[in-house]
């Protein structure tokens, strides 16, 4: 199962629906990509900032996110010219009918290219972009999260 940075900053903090995410993927083998090294930090960071997680939540969230990845519970798929090529295919064949995002579109295209499914996200872009390529997606419409 591939994962969005939001679901796996829902796996590190408590947000409203992480104990759904928590229960639904335990025992999963989970992938990203590398992109969430730095794509987490900016969230973990940004929480901190706005006052939603102390320093020592932020700095332990972090440290479990990289146990996580050197443990290998948290498989990275490498970021690299293939995986920026296909993110620039996905955004033109999503054109004009999904806005997705670029960071999004990687998310997206690393998923397709791992074939790591079904690609774990809430964002209603990466879903609709799914969608378009054919992708299953987890949860399903009609999930209950919180």
């Amino acid at each position: 199962m591939y994962l969005d940075t939001a679901i796996i900053i829902k796996l590190l903090v408590t947000e409203p629906d992480s104990g759904f995410f928590q229960d639904a993927l335990e025992n999963e083998l989970l992938s990203t990509s590398e992109l969430a090294l730095t794509e987490v930090r900016s969230a973990l960071l940004a929480k901190e900032r706005s006052k939603l997680i102390s320093p020592p939540q932020c700095d332990r969230a972090w440290r479990i996110f990289n146990e996580r990845v050197q443990q290998k519970q948290l498989l990275l798929h490498p970021l690299n010219s293939v995986v920026l090529k296909k993110a620039g295919r996905i955004l033109e064949r999503c054109h004009p009918a999904v806005p997705l995002r670029a960071l999004d579109a990687i998310h997206t295209a690393a998923c397709d290219l791992s074939q790591d499914f079904p690609l774990c996200t809430t964002d209603r872009r990466m879903r609709d972009a799914a969608g378009v390529l054919d992708i299953p997606v987890f949860p399903a419409a009609d999930a209950q999260l919180a």
